[in-house]
C-alpha cells in the first residue's frame, strides 16, 4: 500500500512547483515509509510514498511507460490479487513487462484497454494515470471503496490525494467547513455521505467510479454497481459457492514479499480467514502463521455479559489459535495510551472518528507493524452477510432511518440552538436517508419483507461499511501497516447480494449461510457462537478520563467546540451516570464514553486543523 497525490493545472508551470508537490507528498509519509518519488511536467505534478509489499526493486513510483508515442505516468495505492492472470493475458496480446509489480500490470492494462481495464481487476486500489502526450488524467477507485481517493478543483486545475491532509497541504486550499460539512460531522458523523470530503471544495471519488480530466473539464462515471436478480441456487450450492469464494479471496490476498499475518478475534469471520491462511501456509511449507488479537488492561475484571455481547473474545482466541496451530500475539492496551491516541486517530482520519474504536485500532496496528507489514482482517463480513442486530430486529428495520443513527433527537439536544437551527439535523438526516434509498437497485416483484432486507443490505454496504473501511485504512496506514479485507472481494459481494434473506438467515442465525458454508472448517463452538463486536475498553478509568477531558474543554472559553454545542446539556451528560443514558448514540459500539470522546475529538480537529466554519 502507498500514498498518492497530484496536481494538474493548465495555467501554472508545475515544473516550478516542486516544493508544493513535495509538501503534499510528505503528508503521506506514514502510508509509505519505505520510499518516495516525484514526477513533474509543465501541467502535471505527481507524488508517491511507497510501502514495499511486492517487488522491492521493480515497483518504484511514479512509474513511467512509453507506448505508441504516448508517455504514461502512474501513481497507485492498492493491491491487485489477480496480477499473474492479467499479466499473462497482456503478454498474449503482445505487451512486455520490466518488473514483477502489480503497478506495471495495472498501468499496461490501462494502456491496452482504457477505462474498461477496471473490469479486469480483482483488488483494492486508488490510482491516477497521466497521459503526458494527450494531456489527460484518469483516476479510479476500487468497487467497494477500500482505498481512498480525495480531490478538489482549484482555479484551472485539480488536486488529489489518498488523504485529505495531502490536499490541505496545497497553499490554495483552506481548511473551511460550511453548513453541510458541519452537518456531516455533527449529524451523520462519524459516518459520511458517499463522496463528501467534509472540508469545503474537497470531494471523494465514490467507490466503483472513475474520472477523466482534461482541458475540457471533468467527467465522472460509474463502472460498477450491484445488480439485483433472482437467486436460483439451492442452499447446498449456495453454501458451496460461498465457501469457495471466501477461500479463494483469502488465499489470493496472502500474496506478498514481506511478512503476512491475520487479525484473530476468536469470532467467526477472522477465524475463517485464519483457517484458510494457515492451511495455505502449511501446504506451502511455510513457518506457522502469526496471528494478533487486542484487549485492554483489566477488561476481564470489568466485562459484563449482555445480549449484545454475551461473551468476551479473549476467552476464544487461544481456542482457535491452538486449533489452527498459529503463533499468536496478544496486544494489551492501557487506558492512558488509549485516551492519548484519540488525538492520533483524528490526525489519521483528518476528521473526528469512532473515538476509542479508532484509537485502539491505531495502537493495535502499531504493535502489529513490529512483526508484520501485511495483515488480513475479517472486516465487512457483517455488512455482506447480515451480522448486525439491526438486520433482524423489527424496531431497527422499521425505524425509517439509518439503524445506527436512531438517536437523532438525543444528538440534536447537544447542539447549540443556533447550530441546530442552521443545520436542521432531523431534516438533514432524513434527506440523506431518502437519498440512499433511491439508489437501491430494486428487484421487480420482490416480496415486501425481502425488498426491505435488500434496502437494509444496501444501506450497510454503501453507508455503514465505508465508516469501518475508512477506520481500517487510516488507522493501519498511519502506522505503515497494510490491512487487507477478503470479505470485500467484489465477487463475494455480488453473489451474496442476491441470496434471499431466508437463506442468509439460515438456522435463524446472523450470517447463517456463512456459518453453514464453513461447516467442518472450524470447531462447532467457534462456528456457532454468537457474534461479539470489536472489543472496547470496559475499564471505568476510560470513562473518567474522557469525562475530565470534556469538562476541561467546557471550562476553557477558547475551546472551538463551545459555539457548536449546548454547553449545559453536554456538561450534564458528562457529569451523569452513563449507565442511565438511553444509548447507543451511534451504532452499537459508540455509547456514553464514546459520545464524550467524539466531542473531544471534534475539539481537537477544529483546533489542530485550524478549521474555519463558514
Amino acid at each position: 500500500m502507498c500514498g498518492i497525490t497530484g496536481w494538474i493545472d493548465w495555467e501554472i508551470n508545475l515544473t516550478q512547483q516542486r516544493q508544493v508537490i513535495e509538501d503534499m507528498t510528505a503528508t503521506l509519509t506514514h502510508r509509505g515509509p519505505d520510499d518516495q518519488g516525484i514526477w513533474l511536467s509543465l501541467h502535471a505534478a505527481l507524488g508517491h510514498r511507497r510501502l514495499i509489499v511486492v517487488d522491492p526493486e521493480g515497483g518504484g513510483q511514479p512509474m513511467v511507460r512509453r507506448y505508441n508515442g504516448h508517455t504514461y505516468i502512474i501513481v497507485y495505492n492498492g493491491e491487485l490479487y489477480n496480477t499473474d492472470e492479467i499479466r499473462q493475458e497482456l503478454k498474449c496480446l503482445g505487451y512486455s513487462f520490466q518488473s514483477r509489480s502489480d503497478t506495471e500490470v495495472l498501468l499496461i492494462s490501462f494502456i491496452a484497454w482504457g477505462p474498461s481495464c477496471l473490469q479486469h481487476f480483482n483488488g483494492i486500489f486508488a490510482f491516477a494515470i497521466w497521459d503526458d502526450t494527450a494531456q489527460k488524467l484518469f483516476m479510479a477507485r476500487d468497487r467497494l471503496g477500500v482505498k481512498p481517493l480525495f480531490y478538489a478543483q482549484i482555479g484551472h486545475g485539480i488536486l488529489f490525494g489518498s488523504e485529505i491532509k495531502a490536499i490541505l497541504a496545497h497553499p490554495d486550499i483552506r481548511p473551511e467547513v460550511d453548513a453541510e460539512g458541519l452537518a456531516e460531522v455533527l449529524v451523520i458523523g462519524p459516518a459520511r455521505t458517499p463522496g463528501h470530503g467534509i472540508f469545503r471544495h474537497i470531494n471523494e471519488l465514490r467507490p466503483g467510479y472513475y474520472m477523466n480530466y482534461d482541458r475540457s473539464g471533468m467527467e465522472i462515471r460509474q463502472y460498477w454497481e450491484l445488480d439485483s436478480h433472482h437467486h436460483s441456487d439451492d442452499i447446498t450450492t449456495t453454501a458451496d459457492t460461498v465457501r469457495w469464494l471466501v477461500k479463494d479471496a483469502a488465499e489470493r490476498q496472502l500474496v506478498s514479499d514481506v511478512p503476512v499475518c491475520t487479525l484473530l478475534s476468536g469470532g467467526l469471520d477472522s477465524s475463517a480467514l485464519t483457517a484458510f491462511a494457515a492451511a495455505a501456509f502449511q501446504r506451502q511449507s511455510r513457518d506457522p502463521l502469526h496471528t494478533y488479537s487486542v484487549d485492554y488492561v483489566d477488561n476481564q475484571r470489568y466485562f459484563q455479559r449482555n445480549a449484545f455481547q454475551p461473551s468476551s473474545d479473549a476467552d476464544w482466541v487461544p481456542v482457535i489459535s491452538d486449533f489452527l496451530g498459529t503463533r499468536h500475539h496478544s496486544v494489551l492496551i492501557d487506558t492512558p495510551e488509549l485516551v492519548e491516541a484519540l488525538k492520533d486517530a483524528v490526525h489519521a482520519r483528518d476528521i473526528p472518528g469512532m473515538a476509542d474504536v479508532d484509537s485502539s485500532l491505531y495502537l493495535f496496528c502499531r504493535e502489529i507493524k513490529k512483526g508484520a507489514t501485511v495483515a488480513l482482517s475479517g472486516e465487512c463480513a457483517d455488512e455482506v452477510f447480515g451480522g448486525y442486530p439491526w438486520f433482524y430486529r423489527e424496531d431497527a428495520l422499521n425505524a425509517n432511518t439509518f439503524p445506527w443513527s436512531i438517536k437523532i433527537r438525543e444528538r440534536c439536544a447537544i447542539l447549540s440552538p443556533d447550530v441546530s437551527e442552521r443545520l436542521k439535523p432531523e431534516e438533514y438526516l432524513a434527506y440523506r436517508y431518502e437519498q440512499a434509498l433511491k439508489e437501491v437497485p430494486r428487484l421487480p416483484g420482490e416480496a415486501p419483507k425481502d425488498a426491505r432486507m435488500r434496502e437494509m443490505f444496501y444501506l450497510n454496504l454503501t453507508r455503514w461499511m465505508p465508516v469501518l473501511l475508512d477506520r481500517k485504512d487510516r488507522m493501519s496506514m498511519a502506522t505503515g501497516l497494510e490491512v487487507r479485507v477478503p470479505f470485500c472481494d467484489h465477487r463475494i459481494v455480488e453473489y451474496v447480494w442476491n441470496i434471499p434473506w431466508d437463506i442468509k438467515y439460515y438456522n435463524q442465525r446472523e450470517k447463517g449461510i456463512l456459518r453453514y458454508a464453513l461447516t467442518d472448517l472450524l470447531p462447532e463452538d467457534i462456528l456457532w457462537r454468537k457474534k461479539s463486536p470489536y472489543p472496547k475498553s470496559h475499564n471505568p478509568a476510560y470513562l473518567e478520563s474522557v469525562r475530565r477531558w470534556v469538562l476541561d474543554i467546557l471550562s476553557d472559553h477558547s475551546s472551538p467546540l463551545l459555539p457548536l454545542i449546548n454547553i449545559d446539556t453536554v456538561r450534564s451528560i458528562a457529569q451523569s451516570n452513563m449507565d442511565t443514558l438511553d444509548l447507543p448514540w451511534f451504532g452499537q459500539l459508540m455509547t456514553g464514553p464514546q459520545l464524550l470522546a467524539y466531542l473531544a475529538q471534534i475539539n481537537t480537529w477544529l483546533s489542530d486543523y485550524h478549521v474555519t466554519i463558514v
